[in-house]
Formats: structure tokens, C-alpha cells, sequence
């Protein structure tokens, strides 16, 4: 949203007008926040807690813990996240590939959050009975992606202070790290390292993720012994393509 000083220099607020997907994620969240609030007992099956998922087999935690949230300022804070960094994302990628890149990367939140529970540490015990709910995991995933993609944008720290985008998911990234292992307050520090993990290596193949980097990989070593094996040089190849107009 725009708005222009009578000097004609304009300021503008936001990525712009919403997107499909971050529209209905959006929607999503709001409605299921006012049915726990009526119904508080959706947060006990649905959100995310490691002794449910593993001794009753509630595997649906993983994927329904993200539309949930304990407040309004909870919610009022990660929605502004995926508004913020979805909008301008999903214009980049496309509705299909945000939409699988935001599933992926909250699934790997609460994979994290699981595998935390398991570790025999003192400090990570109370994880096992914890509940996890929020879009964080997901959120710290789009942050990772705005940052690989834009990382020079300045992003308000506290609201107030501009940094770029690069080093506002560092300092964010060393926090969930510091702290997955010591415990956080009632946050869930595991879950924002897991989708900050999940969106790195979703994103480290290009936009087919992992499985095309592998794919790539196979393929040019596949290439490259038919080179050696018919001794086919690659310099003839773009001498020829010099050429061709």
C-alpha cells in the first residue's frame, strides 16, 4: 500500500496486494483460531504433542499443529510473518511451488520438535509432553527463502531497527540454535531451526528441491563418463553455438 507526500516521494508499506495461497492460509489460520477459542479441547488433538504422535499414533500433528495458535498476538504476529514474506514469494514461485515449499517446511518443524523430544537430555526432556502449535515452523521457512533470495532487504528487527534480510535470519537461526537445546520459555525453538533446515535443503536443488539436485548430479556424472569414454570435448560444443544466430 502506497501512499504519496505532496513532493510526489512515495512510501509504501507491504509486499502489495495478496496472493492466492497466502490468502487462504490466512484464512485458515483466523477461522480454526476461533473454533479452538470456542473449543479449547482442538488444541489437545490437534496440536502437536510427541507422547500423543508416538504411544496413540496421532500422526496428524505434524501437518494440523500449524493452524493453530494460543492468542491473538500469537496469531496477529505470524500471519503479519506469511503475509509479509508469502506475498512477495508466491509471486516469485508461483501458487504451486509456495504451497508445497510452506507444507514442507512446517512438516519439517514438527519433525524437528519430535526428534527433539527423543534426545536423552536433561534439557530436552520436557519436549516429550509439550504441545507445539503455531505457524513458526513454516514462517521461519519463508524467512529463509526471502533471505537466499533477497538478501540485502531490510527487515524491521523489533519493528525498529532496519537490517538486512541475510543477517536478520542469522541472528534468528543462531537463536533457535542456542536455545533448542536449552529450552526457550514456552517457545519452540526446535520447530523454527527444523523449517529453517527444511527450506535450505527444499530450495538447495532449484525449484525442484532435493530430489532434482540428485537427479542433476546423476545426470551430469552420467555425462561425463560418456565424455571421457568417446573423448567429446566440450569446447567444440560452444564454438558451434557461437555460430548459430
Amino acid at each position: 500500500m502506497s501512499r504519496y507526500a505532496p513532493s510526489g516521494v512515495s512510501y509504501s508499506f507491504g509486499p502489495g496486494p495478496i496472493t492466492y495461497a497466502v490468502k487462504w492460509i490466512l484464512i485458515a489460520n483466523v477461522a480454526i483460531f476461533v473454533i479452538s477459542e470456542l473449543f479449547p479441547v482442538v488444541i489437545y488433538y490437534f496440536g502437536l504433542r510427541p507422547q500423543a504422535v508416538f504411544e496413540r499414533g496421532w500422526f496428524w500433528q505434524l501437518g494440523t499443529y500449524l493452524f493453530l495458535h494460543g492468542d491473538v498476538m500469537h496469531i496477529l504476529l505470524n500471519m503479519l510473518g506469511v503475509w509479509m514474506f508469502g506475498v512477495t514469494l508466491e509471486r516469485r514461485w508461483g501458487t504451486q511451488f509456495f504451497a508445497k515449499y510452506y507444507a514442507a517446511t512446517g512438516l519439517g518443524g514438527g519433525a524437528a520438535a519430535l526428534l527433539l523430544s527423543l534426545l536423552p537430555f536433561e534439557a530436552t526432556a520436557p519436549a516429550y509432553s509439550a504441545t507445539t502449535i503455531g505457524a513458526s515452523g513454516a514462517l521461519f521457512g519463508l524467512l529463509l527463502a526471502f533471505a537466499l533470495y533477497y538478501p540485502h532487504q531490510p527487515i524491521l528487527l523489533m519493528l525498529l531497527f532496519p537490517i538486512p534480510a541475510r543477517i536478520f535470519v542469522m541472528i534468528f537461526g543462531g537463536i533457535a540454535l542456542l536455545y533448542t537445546f536449552r529450552g526457550g520459555g514456552g517457545i519452540s525453538h526446535a520447530a523454527h531451526l527444523g523449517g529453517l533446515i527444511t527450506g535450505y535443503l527444499y530450495l538447495k536443488g532449484g525449484r525442484g528441491g532435493l530430489s532434482a539436485e540428485i537427479k542433476y548430479r546423476y545426470l551430469k556424472w552420467k555425462m561425463n563418463r560418456l565424455r571421457r569414454k568417446f573423448d567429446v570435448y566440450s569446447g567444440g560444443r560452444s564454438d558451434w553455438d557461437r555460430n548459430v544466430h
